[in-house]
């Protein structure tokens, strides 16, 4: 029973950590992080309350900071710009965004003397919020937010097809291979094919994100602090960007569940094939079964067995798979009918996935990343 409340006990493998099920406001949800870098560079969060539901997933690059840092700001920025508008809109959240972005930046001056090396720092962006019956979804770089959707029901099974509710700013996608050369048409080599895969100027495979100053700065190129960046070069113009696609959708009763995931569990799962599982799989425990399943299919991969690649240690994992976020959310009632369960609790509730998987040092690890001033 502590298990399924707290997380944890994720038979054998140590890196993984799991929110078995909890409700929100539309029906439970379940979350869980399986970490293969030697610092933990996801970070994933839900808050719910009786009106609304916020979930974000954070695949940080270069680092773990500014997903720790998005952690901390988002969802008050969020919140804050709500409150002053009445209500969650697009325009809200391209602000917490704006903000986030903003403040992050604003880190970063303050501690690039001491650390040079957070100017490479980023962190993909997406978020999910639901509040009065209306899904948005926001998203920067590559993690995904999919929907199950019903399209036929008999007796003997439920037909449900996978719909991408979010846009790949990655550019090994030739579109966003195009848009991106269609913002730099004087630089012929704005993305390059390297190390087996599209990057912009080399470097960096997503588009957009929060963080990666030292490729939105140009004159970081020119600072005498960045030098030891050997990949550093000179920019005319920022070559990424931190403004989010945003989807509104209004949710209908044959829209049954959300999977919001870093690319870490899409690498190994199609949209199909993670729909299928949550379908045909009891609620309890979604997430990390999604995650186990990518992992058997990471290990299958390297034709080794899923027991070795579990024994595998933080840091040597990351050759194996990336690490991954998965938040599955369950849409039992979307038009207006509020889950019973949370509705008598009437407070808000909120999960937080852990700075680094069962790290005796979290707090320690992450007070540099708290809100700025």
């Amino acid at each position: 029973m502590l298990e399924r409340c707290f997380g944890g006990g994720s038979g054998g493998d140590g890196l993984l950590w799991h929110m078995d099920l909890k409700p929100h406001a539309s029906g439970d949800y379940s979350i869980a992080v399986v970490q293969a870098n030697s610092l933990l560079e996801d970070q994933g969060q839900v808050f719910t309350s009786p009106s609304a539901t916020y979930v974000g997933v954070y695949d940080g690059h270069g680092g773990p900071e500014a997903s720790r840092f998005i952690t901390h700001h988002l969802f008050p920025f969020l919140h804050k710009f709500e409150t002053e508008q009445g209500g969650l809109s697009a325009e809200v959240i391209k602000r917490a965004f704006d903000a986030t972005e903003e403040q992050f930046l604003h880190l970063v001056k303050q501690s690039c003397a001491a650390r040079p090396q957070i100017a490479s720092v980023g962190s993909c962006c997406l978020v999910g919020a639901i509040a009065n019956d209306v899904l948005y979804v926001a998203n920067l770089g590559d993690s995904r937010a999919v929907l199950g959707r019903r399209v036929s029901e008999n007796r003997k099974s439920i037909q449900v097809v996978a719909e991408r509710l979010s846009v790949d700013h990655n550019v090994g996608d030739e579109e966003v291979r195009k848009e991106v050369e269609a913002l730099h048409p004087d630089d012929s080599h704005i993305v390059v094919y390297t190390r087996g895969v599209w990057r912009i100027k080399g470097i960096i495979q997503v588009s957009r994100s929060i963080g990666d100053v030292y490729l939105k700065k140009p004159e970081l190129s020119r600072d005498p602090l960045f030098r030891h960046f050997g990949s550093l070069i000179p920019l005319k113009r920022p070559v990424m960007t931190a403004e989010p696609s945003i989807l509104i959708r209004k949710l209908k009763p044959d829209d049954l569940f959300l999977i919001f995931a870093s690319d870490g569990l899409w690498e190994q799962l199609s949209d199909e094939e993670a729909v299928e599982i949550v379908l045909k799989s009891p609620r309890v425990g979604i997430a990390k079964r999604l995650v186990r399943a990518a992992l058997q299919e990471a290990a299958k991969k390297r034709e080794m067995r899923y027991k070795d690649l579990k024994r595998t240690e933080k840091g040597a994992r990351r050759y194996l798979h990336d690490d991954i976020t998965v938040v599955v959310i369950y849409l039992d009632h979307p038009l207006g009918s509020s889950n019973g369960r949370f509705k008598n609790h009437r407070v808000a509730d909120f999960t937080s996935a852990p700075v680094d998987i069962f790290s005796l040092n979290v707090d320690e690890a992450d007070d540099s990343f708290r809100a700025v001033t």
